[in-house]
């Protein structure tokens, strides 16, 4: 009889929580609507999301100089184009000649299927960083080369808004 009676109390508890759960929340007016997250004006943007960041616009405005670092998959060699198509900047062959320096790593997951790239562009004396951009870009299908190739492309498009921003400014 005792085990009765804490069964029917442990049941009545237990509907009685799930009724108080279900109850509607008290508000203070109307709730605003739900609008879904959109990229740009029209929902994209023909580069993807802005993944870069400016951290010194007077500086990025000003570089004249740049020496690219070895970055996997040569990504370094397809910015080293794009930045010669450019014509923005010197690109010269050593780090001394140089007033800035683009580092960064392109990484290829074959089992998350993306390559994960990083660059940064910094002051070549002190090492203050002036521009950073992060790009995840999916492979398989493409293949990795045609995938690092657009990665290139995205970078090189947020490097010239970037730049273009920091001219404004």
């Amino acid at each position: 009889m005792r085990v009765a009676r804490a069964c029917l109390g442990v049941l009545f508890l237990l509907c009685a929580a799930g009724l108080a759960q279900e109850q509607e929340r008290p508000s203070l007016g109307k709730e605003a609507p739900q609008e879904r997250p959109t990229l740009g004006k029209d929902g994209s943007t023909p580069n993807g999301p802005r993944t870069s960041t400016t951290n010194d616009p007077r500086r990025l405005a000003s570089v004249k100089t740049l020496y690219i670092d070895h970055i996997d998959n040569a990504l370094s060699d397809k910015l080293t184009e794009g930045l010669a198509r450019m014509g923005r900047f010197k690109i010269v062959a050593s780090r001394q000649e140089a007033d800035t320096v683009m580092s960064g790593t392109c990484f290829d997951s074959r089992r998350l299927k993306t390559v994960h790239s990083e660059v940064f562009l910094h002051d070549r004396t002190s090492g203050a960083s002036i521009w950073q951009d992060v790009v995840r870009h999916p492979y398989n299908p493409p293949p990795l080369d045609k995938a690092v190739d657009d990665t290139a492309t995205v970078i090189l498009a947020h490097l010239g808004e970037s730049i273009q921003e920091a001219e404004r400014k």
